[in-house]
């Protein structure tokens, strides 16, 4: 079997693996199952699967909400030689008949690649399995003749003797991207790329299973809570306790509760989390709510970091003992399984700050001394510097023409090592993500100081006028800090994007969306902090209604979906 799934074994056969384990169920019913009774239910189910007809390299779709099915889903569907791929979650919102037909392009593209026949010209080699809350989409998938099983049944199956055997170069995950699923893409995750990313990570924030717990929300459709926030801790028998985001969303607060009951020492979350929270912290009244004394890794991988959220964060769980130097800045992305690097442990948030002019007229990134007069100003710029790259990774930075640059220079980030995909799926067939010297282009913009990787923004949302540069990072941190504008719900969109007359659109969440007057204050203070802050008037600027704005599994606004999909309105906003 392969490393990975060795360690997984060894890990829940364990003394550790029968104390530690994950805790689920919170805030109403909490209950504890060891890795080693996780491991025995996957037993079950990989049983299951392989009874079923589960081939070695089967593709296995998994649609489910609750943590409790997924862990030993997962687990199992390893064991028994598959890959998983966590299938997109529909929403109240979602037209399920579109659905189901974007579920089926799904299942045919990782199907074909398992060597199954191709679902759209029927069958294939794809075992979906449904559970909680899913379970009732049963119908749903019965009218659109897409077969599955019913995790809960599989607990009821006789247990695999043993793993199904495994290489390194096996596929362990096909992680979707957060693109249209219409045209889905799936990044592959080999058994190789799992085990060294994770054992790197771990080594780097120097856990301790007999020390360390983790508590977290966030979503395992996602690379950040599936593989940081289950896959690590099963893997390496860390005690976790995980809630589904739905808990998050309901009541944000549920997170320090957690963190403060059970005595977490790590955590992750995107920008607009830790801002949403920072803002409820502030308004608690009693000091003594919430005790965040144990956190050492609070973890923000969304690049770039916004060092406003941090700050608000900070400053307002200060008062609950939060350690600012706990807050890890980090760079990730599925083509590297998950980890890029890590910021020194304990050293909180940095940032290095550099001038407008030279970043946006000359890519470069000249810094600013701390006795300038003009820090505090929009003369400047500040970037958080995310750590060196982990262990058996490298990057690089590279111009337009593929020129590696200096130190300081900014242009596309590259990356290579042992925890790199190999390539995607698509509709169209397996497409390689290496070059011919093993080289991965990100499209992330940034540069290195002294090692450190700094992202500016991604290449393909810069927005280009009159010769410059400009990050929507900045625009949209400049239109947050309007009072009435949701935090982490604001965009900046390009307009005829690439032409001569390229321009950009700011489109925000508020509750005064559809109430007249205090809208166009709204949209006028917007026009002017924004205007203020980058120098370029905006196109025109959109207010929509709280929950509107399109967004990625992991709750980060989706820049080209949101341009696509209110291109109509911004162009008679900017006409009213």
């Amino acid at each position: 079997m392969s490393k990975f799934v060795a360690k997984l074994v060894a890990t829940a056969t364990s003394d550790g693996g029968h104390k530690r384990g994950m805790t689920t169920g919170e805030p109403t019913e909490p209950v504890h199952t060891t890795w080693a009774e996780i491991h025995e239910r996957a037993r079950r189910v990989a049983g299951g699967l392989v009874a079923a007809g589960l081939r070695q390299g089967g593709a296995v779709g998994v649609l489910a909400a609750a943590p409790a099915l997924i862990a030993p889903t997962v687990h199992a569907v390893w064991l028994a030689g598959g890959s998983v791929t966590m299938l997109h979650q529909p929403t109240q919102r979602t037209d399920l008949a579109e659905w189901a037909a974007d579920t089926m392009r799904v299942l045919g593209m990782i199907g074909s690649d398992a060597g199954g026949r191709d679902l759209r010209e029927g069958g294939g080699n794809v075992t979906v399995l449904l559970g909680d809350p899913f379970d009732q989409l049963a119908p749903v998938l019965d009218e659109n003749d897409i077969s599955y099983q019913l995790i809960s049944d599989l607990f009821e199956a006789e247990p695999i003797a043993e793993p199904v055997p495994t290489e390194e170069d096996d596929l362990a995950l096909l992680q979707l991207t957060s693109g249209s699923t219409a045209d889905p893409k799936a990044v592959k995750i080999t058994h190789g790329n799992l085990l060294h990313n994770m054992t790197e990570m771990i080594e780097r924030s120097e856990f301790d299973p007999e020390i360390d717990r983790m508590v977290s929300w966030l979503p395992t459709f996602h690379d950040m809570g599936m593989v940081g926030f289950l896959t690590v801790p099963m893997t390496f028998g860390i005690d976790l306790v995980k809630v589904s985001p739905a808990e998050f969303l309901r009541g944000p607060l549920i997170w320090p509760d957690l963190i403060t009951r059970y005595r977490a020492t790590a955590t992750a979350a995107p920008n607009f989390a830790y801002a949403i929270v920072g803002k409820r912290l502030a308004r608690v009244d009693d000091d003594n709510a919430y005790d965040l004394s144990s956190l050492r890794i609070a973890l923000n991988g969304a690049e770039p970091i916004d060092e406003a959220a941090v700050a608000g964060f900070t400053e307002a769980a200060g008062r609950f003992k939060l350690d600012p130097g706990a807050v890890f800045p980090a760079y990730g992305l599925a083509e590297a399984t998950l980890a890029v690097s890590f910021a020194p442990l304990g050293t909180g948030l940095h940032v290095d700050v550099v001038d407008t002019d030279a970043l946006e007229t000359d890519n470069r990134a000249v810094p600013v001394p701390e006795d300038d007069p003009r820090r505090g100003t929009d003369q400047v710029r500040s970037f958080a510097l995310l750590g060196t790259p982990l262990p058996g990774l490298e990057a690089q930075i590279v111009d337009e023409g593929g020129t590696v640059l200096g130190e300081r220079e900014v242009g596309e980030i590259r990356l290579r090592g042992a925890a790199v995909t190999p390539g995607y799926l698509t509709m169209d067939g397996p497409l390689a993500a290496q070059d011919e010297h093993g080289w991965f282009a990100t499209g992330d913009l940034g540069y290195l100081v002294d090692g450190q990787i700094v992202i500016c923004g991604r290449r393909k949302d810069v927005i280009i006028m009159g010769g410059r540069n400009i990050y929507p990072t900045d625009v949209e941190r400049a239109a947050q800090s309007v009072e009435g504008v949701r935090a982490g719900n604001a965009i900046a969109v390009r307009i005829d994007a690439g032409t001569r007359r390229e321009r950009y659109a700011v489109v925000l969440e508020s509750k005064v969306a559809g109430v007249a007057e205090q809208e166009r204050e709204l949209t006028k203070e917007v026009t002017a902090r924004v205007t203020a802050a980058v120098g370029v008037r905006p196109y025109s600027v959109l207010v929509l209604p709280p929950g509107t704005l399109p967004k990625t599994p992991s709750g980060k606004v989706k820049r080209a979906a949101t341009a696509s999909e209110y291109a109509e309105e911004i162009a008679n906003r900017a006409s009213a």
